[in-house]
């Protein structure tokens, strides 16, 4: 299949401008064309996340909508779905949600499993309310019950969570690094999950960049682009991915560590990143970063980082 086309459905940018591509030869090396944005804090109200994200530069942004540190949370009003409606109405840009740090939906411990699914439903619900298009999930470690077992689990969690969420909030399945236990370090991994799933038009991809580099795919090098993205393509289909994680990795490829970088400080490098954001495919995606804040360099800084590399 070649990677010169973007699909016109390929993402569905209700409120992010959306700037298609035919082919390589017409794609013009142009800052614009390319939908960059952070995660951002919701502390005060959640609607304050999308002032927070306009004060960036952003074209999107990615939130918790809860404490991501605990299990409980404040059920929304109609006050704060109004609200972040209105906010993201007038701002134009595209919010995205993700699940909060302590569900593990491959756990083999019954509580920490069913705590794990309440919490994905919840989620699933909240973005409705929010009308948010896309949950972002990790799909968990199995603790060394095994793949297979954890594999069942992670069915069975979505597939529960879907039922239970009357909307059409789709779910995003982010590809792991490859540490001890984890799931979803392949795209074989991946694949065998989204096999199962009872409603498999709700599910697509978060592809990671820091992740997949340190699961062992090749994101250094046009070459090892492109057979990454033939790879993805063979296995699940390339259309799944909705949104990129645009994370520089601390480790090296094939390290299994999940450490994110500053875009173009870590091992993937400015060129390795000047080449992601000049295949056709990856740069018309909506893009997140999930960097750092440090004396280094800030949210803003990685999204300036990001423009300069696409042109």
């Amino acid at each position: 299949m070649p990677y010169g086309i973007v699909w016109a459905d390929a993402n569905p940018l209700i409120h992010c401008k959306r700037i298609p591509y035919p082919d390589d030869s017409t794609l013009e090396k142009d800052s614009a064309m390319v939908n960059v944005g952070v995660h951002v804090s919701i502390a005060g109200s959640l609607d304050q996340a999308v002032d927070r994200a306009k004060a960036k530069g952003c074209d999107l942004f990615q939130i918790f909508s809860r404490n991501p540190r605990g299990w409980g949370f404040r059920p929304l009003s109609d006050e704060d779905c109004s609200l972040f409606d209105e906010k993201i109405r007038s701002s134009r840009l595209l919010p995205v949600d993700h699940m909060p740090y302590l569900p593990n939906l491959a756990s083999p411990k019954e509580e920490v499993y069913e705590k794990s699914v309440a919490t994905l439903t919840a989620e699933l619900v909240r973005c409705g309310q929010l009308r948010i298009s896309y949950l972002v999930t990790h799909l968990g470690h199995h603790l060394g019950d095994g793949i297979a077992g954890g594999r069942k689990r992670v069915i069975a969690a979505i597939n529960t969570g879907l039922a239970e969420s009357d909307n059409d909030v789709m779910l995003l399945l982010e590809n792991t690094a490859g540490e001890k236990n984890s799931m979803g370090s392949t795209f074989e991994h991946i694949r065998s999950i989204m096999d199962g799933l009872s409603e498999p038009a709700r599910a697509g991809i978060c592809f990671d960049t820091c992740h997949a580099f340190a699961a062992g795919y090749g994101m250094r090098t046009d070459e090892g682009i492109q057979d990454t993205l033939q790879q993805l393509d063979e296995v699940i289909g390339i259309k799944a991915i909705k949104i990129v994680h645009l994370n520089d990795s601390k480790g090296d490829q094939g390290s299994g560590l999940d450490r994110h970088e500053h875009i173009g400080m870590g091992a993937i490098g400015e060129e390795g990143f000047r080449r992601i954001l000049h295949h056709p495919v990856l740069r018309a995606l909506p893009l997140i970063c999930e960097t750092p804040v440090d004396t280094r360099r800030d949210d803003e800084g990685n999204i300036r980082k990001v423009r300069e590399l696409a042109l």
